[in-house]
């Protein structure tokens, strides 16, 4: 293309631009047992056992019913009533133990809120009134509280100063200190009219003057939103564990109906037994009472994933936050675990952001200074980087300012429209934008489209630059090149997620030709060209429609209806109001790649409930070895025989099956919590890893621990 100058140096710049302002990975070196978060925890775990918060948890509501049940028999037995052959210390410490695996249960969820809400501080540190200046109808700058600002007022801030509230910059270009909000000490650019326009209440301008237009009102900010967010937990369950909550539940009413017609209905409790048995004599010792049956029921029932739970779905919010991403529910987390398809917007994400114009191409009888001055005019008022480059490409290669006549009326790009430009005095209309809106404009005016406009626009195209086309009242003047750049290492982020078993569709506004060049050189699955809002929201039911969880990530107003559609949908924080609404989780970094980290966050908490599931039921399976020779060896003496552990006695080997029950809630909390580490590996591998290491790892322990258990109490004497 004759006339194309060389951008290559243009091209390292932003590149190295783009790498220095990359949001660094933040690391929060946090113990997992604060001290203030652990008290926190352990005084809402007390609060916790009221019957309609523990409701919330069926398995562990059955073990509070039989905890208060044993209760009540042991002050039935302690004024007099009969406790059979068993002293009343073993029912006291059965019931001690059945406490307090609720309390752990309760603990390990309320820990993972109190993570959750202490991460709130650091944002609440942010949140306070500061001075405003705001402009008034005449244009004069007058000093206000922030408290004052209203959606809609415009103020000026200022290197040093701190930005009064949300909004969205209308003016100017700065470099920002997000850290309040983002704990990142690397400052970031924001600037008018692009995709990092949007800036939040509370962040520090660093250099420059910009003017912001404010969006919410006081007490209305996205960091007000954030921090309720964080500290209320909100925690929407996924199908995937509602289903196994149905499943712990039905788990819990089976052995509920195999356990309790075991309990006489006779005073004479021997005799029943022996009548149940079909046995001449009485049977006397362990297998009547209510402690001892409580015990078997709690033991058999799934317990330890009952208790960890809930834990784990919090955890993974809290998880998400760790990465700097505000999650407005847990199901979005959990979701982003079985996406199928991730869309991603072109400009901003695959490539740096800022296309740059670098030449002007005439058709006809047209030069490229006619081209430049078109172009130019029609993106005067264009506050987009892209319409900047524009104008400041025309100045510079012809040394002459644009000159826009006086009385001039300019007309906005829009998403639906997807051009701009400017009606002269005089009637001239002047327009630039995608070739497809431009030849409609022409044809519209029953003007003929120059037949060499096509080849041109597919030569711009197919090189990977994005064309558009300039045109006035006396047909298509010519063509400016925009340069769009390509971010650092995407190749390699696109290659994670195709590993992860993901499908990844670039979207862009740009002609086909230039979205297949893109694609190609990013390393994409697929691409959807001249996407319109209209486009994005058909696409995304269309893969919902065949059974694909979508994801997409987006900034901008245009993004805001395929945010609310997608199943996961992750905003930008400098984006626009509209998108961060619209989406149910926001990056704070506004880093486009952070949807891999959204992914493998969901992934880990799949992955870790699997696992923790998988250990559970092993779990349980190893301590029928222990409860069940325990309590009917003596009658049926063949079971003698699963007696693997040989445990002291019957009352030992019960009390050190509950205990272990229990203990093995706390011990697991911070599996829970930190989440088992995600691998990028296929389903049967991940099975067979599952199955090796925490099926068999429950199936052993069991036996390790009850042992040691039996042997502690027979040592301390605490057991007959």
């Amino acid at each position: 293309m004759n006339g194309v100058s060389d951008p290559s140096e243009t091209v390292r710049e932003l590149r190295s631009l783009s790498e220095q302002s990359r949001p660094l990975r933040r690391v929060k070196p946090k113990r997992l047992l604060e001290k203030q978060t652990a008290f926190a925890a352990l005084r809402q775990a007390f609060v916790m056992l009221r019957p309609d918060i523990q409701w919330n948890n069926p398995v562990m509501f059955v073990v509070e019913v039989g905890a208060i049940l044993t209760l009540l028999f042991i002050i039935d037995a302690w004024w007099g009533g009969r406790a059979g052959e068993v002293p009343i210390g073993y029912f006291v410490a059965v019931d001690a133990w059945l406490f307090l695996t609720v309390l752990f249960a309760n603990f390990a969820t309320a820990l993972a809120e109190a993570r959750g809400k202490a991460q709130a501080e650091s944002l609440r540190r942010a949140r306070h009134d500061t001075v405003a200046f705001r402009l008034n109808a005449a244009g004069e700058v007058e000093e206000v509280s922030s408290a004052d600002l209203k959606p809609g007022d415009r103020v000026v801030v200022r290197s040093g100063q701190t930005i009064p509230g949300d909004g969205e910059i209308i003016e100017g270009v700065a470099s920002v200190d997000e850290s309040a909000i983002t704990g990142e000490s690397a400052p970031v650019i924001r600037a008018a009219g692009g995709d990092r326009s949007g800036v939040t209440g509370g962040t520090v301008v660093l250099s420059d003057r910009i003017v912001v237009r404010i969006t919410s009102g006081s007490g209305e900010s996205f960091l007000d939103r954030m921090i309720g967010l964080v500290e209320g937990a909100i925690r929407q369950r996924s199908p995937n564990e509602i289903a196994l909550t149905l499943v712990l539940s039905a788990f819990t009413l089976v052995f509920l109906i195999v356990v309790i017609p075991l309990w006489p209905m006779s005073r004479n409790a021997e005799m029943y037994m022996a009548a149940y048995l079909g046995v001449k004599e009485p049977v006397k010792g362990l297998g009547t009472d209510i402690p001892t049956l409580i015990a078997l029921l709690v033991c058999l029932i799934p317990t330890t994933i009952g208790a960890l739970l809930a834990a784990i779905g919090i955890a993974g919010m809290d998880r998400a936050l760790q990465a700097n991403i505000v999650a407005k529910s847990g199901k979005a987390v959990e979701l982003a675990g079985d996406v199928d398809v991730v869309l991603l917007d072109k400009t901003g994400t695959i490539t740096i952001g800022n296309r740059n114009a670098t030449t002007f191409l005439p058709l006809d009888a047209y030069s490229a200074a006619d081209v430049g001055r078109l172009a130019a005019l029609a993106s005067a008022a264009d506050e987009t980087p892209e319409g900047r480059s524009i104008v400041k490409l025309f100045e510079t290669r012809f040394n002459t300012p644009v000159g826009v006549p006086e009385g001039a009326r300019f007309v906005p790009f829009t998403a639906q429209t997807r051009m701009s430009g400017v009606d002269l005095p005089g009637g001239r209309r002047i327009r630039k934008g995608a070739p497809d809106a431009v030849v409609r404009f022409v044809e519209g005016n029953r003007l003929e489209v120059p037949g060499e406009l096509g080849p041109l626009v597919d030569g711009v195209a197919t090189k990977g630059a994005t064309p558009l086309v300039v045109a006035d009242e006396t047909g298509v003047a010519g063509v400016v090149v925009l340069e769009d750049i390509l971010k650092p290492h995407m190749q390699e982020r696109f290659e994670r997620l195709r590993k992860m078993g993901l499908r990844t569709v670039m979207i862009t506004g740009d002609n086909p030709l230039t979205a297949a060049a893109i694609a190609r050189q990013a390393g994409v699955d697929d691409f959807l060209a001249q996407a319109t809002p209209e486009v994005k929201l058909a696409y995304i039911r269309k893969e919902q429609a065949a059974g694909k969880l979508v994801a997409m990530m987006g900034d901008g107003t245009n993004d805001a209806p395929a945010l609310a559609q997608a199943d996961v949908a992750l905003a930008m924080n400098a984006g626009t109001q509209a998108a961060r609404e619209a989406a149910n989780m926001v990056d704070l970094d506004s880093d486009p790649t952070k949807l891999i980290e959204v992914v493998e966050v969901g992934k880990q908490l799949l992955i870790t409930r699997g696992s923790l599931t998988t250990f559970s039921i092993a779990n349980d399976m190893a301590k029928y070895f222990a409860i069940i020779p325990a309590l009917f060896a003596g009658t049926l003496p063949w079971l003698k025989a699963l007696d693997v552990m040989h445990l002291h006695s019957p009352t030992s080997a019960i009390l050190s099956a509950v205990i272990f029950n229990a203990l093995i809630i706390p011990a697991l909390i911070p599996i829970a919590l930190k989440g088992v580490r995600y691998r990028a590996l296929g389903a049967d591998a991940l099975l067979r890893r599952n199955l090796l290491i925490w099926g068999l790892g429950g199936l052993i322990l069991p036996f390790l621990g009850i042992k040691l258990i039996d042997l502690a109490m027979v040592g301390l004497h605490l057991v007959g």
